[in-house]
């Protein structure tokens, strides 16, 4: 399969008639007798082929006029890896319409943030996904609204305006012409005892789709080992679970454009089992990619472990337990202030460490679930502590107040829309950032898939006992040969250790 831009037919054919689920969301076939689109694992019987073609988005698909199928629910596939994947403006256009940046800012707001003109983002978007910013934007909204509309009680009008559109009349007329269906026909569709959202006001229950396979071990496993009290936990599975709180999950708290959330995420054979308690129902697309972006689900595993398999040391390791992804965060700033207090201690120490900023700094809130308290604290509350209550080694005292300092008057940007390099470039000018914290937050914040970590004990004793080289220059240069893909072969050599973040907790 070639990039969106210039979808190669032939495939495109091939993977519609073998109903290759792997191909989900990275294109979707338009039929012209009927009208529709669907996924390319649509159940029905295959379309002729003359009478296919194919679009790269399903934005693309609803402004050529075609509806979504009622059969295989298009809107629901896992998105495309492409966007996870790359730096480019695309991408990063990409993932920030998914943040929600255009509902919220609108395209110019979304062009600021890119450093580019809106026709130039416009222009690019058009070239490549068919589709522009705005489309895009209302291709998510009717999606969010679907999901609103099955899974809650609400009335239409609260959708509407929780979805992102502007008025009732806008939210009805594109539910009817991306579905084919008004809301209240949607609504009747859902079989009874479908609808789960819960007794808690602003609590949905979803299912989070990804390409499998998915091993959840290390994913969850490095999510609840490294767990700061009062912002994350894991609630074990319960024997007598009838529904009700989700358990066997990670839960976290949220902080959000709107307001604040909670998720909780649990692994399940074809699916995570997602529930999100939200103060303002405005945050759900946000907070579903946010949580899609945390456990990495829009990747293709299957062109991952292909690429690591190559290497006849590691292919063992990926047939052992393939589908491994790179557990990552849904907050960026966060994340890069939790790398820093791990610095040359153990994962026990950082999270104590941790856990003492949220108690005296984070914004607490009420969990009538579990043990979670507050928020993690944002980096305009981080730069307002006095650096002489910091129980830290003055070194990286000074390390932790010039980030939170760079981060809070935005000198520093670390959210999805990042360039890879310029970001890197500016934490390593950052006192006290060397290569092994620049890469992990590469890795794990910004979401570069080939970040590597050569420096690191853990992958160096992994490096060791398989027989690759052990210094960071010369596995460095046997890494090459695992490009793009570099941040998948740290869990796999990673996954060679008895620590904790390998075992999905019990």
């Amino acid at each position: 399969m070639q990039t969106a831009t210039h979808l190669d037919r032939e495939h495109c054919v091939r993977a519609v008639q073998s109903k290759d689920a792997r191909f989900d969301g990275w294109f979707y076939t338009a039929v012209l007798t009927t009208r529709i689109y669907c996924r390319p694992s649509c159940p029905v019987v295959p379309p002729k082929p003359g009478n296919m073609t194919f679009y790269p988005s399903a934005a693309a698909c609803q402004q050529a006029g075609f509806r979504a199928c009622k059969r295989c629910r298009p809107d629901t596939s896992p998105g495309s890896p492409q966007w996870n994947q790359r730096a480019d403006l695309v991408a990063r256009a990409m993932r920030l319409i998914g943040d929600g940046v255009v509902d919220r800012e609108g395209v110019p707001g979304l062009a600021a943030r890119l450093g580019y003109s809106t026709r130039q983002v416009e222009r690019q978007l058009l070239a490549e996904l068919g589709a522009g910013p705005l489309a895009l934007a209302r291709a998510q909204r009717a999606q969010t609204a679907r999901l609103l509309i099955e899974t809650t009680a609400l009335p239409m009008a609260e959708i509407a305006f929780a979805a992102g559109f502007s008025s009732v009349r806008a939210f009805n007329d594109t539910v009817r012409e991306v579905y084919a269906l008004s809301p209240s026909e949607l609504r009747h569709r859902v079989p009874a005892g479908r609808a789960s959202g819960g007794g808690t006001p602003g609590t949905l229950c979803l299912r989070l789709p990804f390409r499998a396979p998915l091993n959840p071990s290390n994913l969850f496993g490095h999510l609840a080992a490294t767990a700061v009290p009062g912002v994350e936990e894991w609630l074990p599975r319960s024997p007598d679970d009838a529904g009700g709180a989700l358990t066997g999950a990670y839960r976290r708290t949220l902080r959000l454009p709107y307001g604040h959330g909670i998720v909780a995420l649990a692994p399940r054979p074809d699916h995570i089992a997602c529930r999100l308690t939200l103060s303002d129902l405005r945050d759900l697309a946000v907070a579903i990619s946010r949580c899609r972006r945390l456990l990495d689900l829009d990747a293709d595993p299957v062109a991952v472990d292909d690429r690591l398999r190559t290497d006849p040391l590691l292919a063992p390791l990926v047939d052992r337990a393939p589908g491994r992804r790179v557990p990552r965060t849904v907050d960026e700033a966060e994340f890069a202030v939790r790398a820093v207090l791990g610095q040359q201690v153990s994962t026990a120490a950082a999270r104590t460490h941790a856990a003492r900023l949220v108690t005296a700094h984070g914004k607490p809130l009420d969990d009538p679930e579990g043990g979670l308290t507050h928020l993690f604290p944002s980096p305009e509350e981080l730069a307002a502590v006095d650096p002489e209550t910091l129980a830290m080694p003055r070194t990286r005292r000074t390390t932790f107040t010039t980030l939170v300092g760079r981060l809070a008057d935005g000198s520093l940007h670390l959210g999805v829309e990042s360039d890879w390099a310029e970001a890197r470039t500016r934490l390593l000018a950052l006192p006290g950032f060397g290569p092994w914290t620049v890469d992990v937050i590469a890795m794990r914040a910004l979401g570069d898939p080939d970040a590597f970590l050569p420096t690191d004990l853990g992958i160096r004793r992994a490096a060791g006992e398989l027989g690759l080289p052990s210094t960071p220059a010369a596995l460095t240069a046997r890494a090459e040969a695992w490009r793009p893909w570099r941040a998948y072969a740290v869990q796999y050599l990673w996954a060679t250790d008895s620590h904790p973040i390998n075992f999905l907790p019990v």
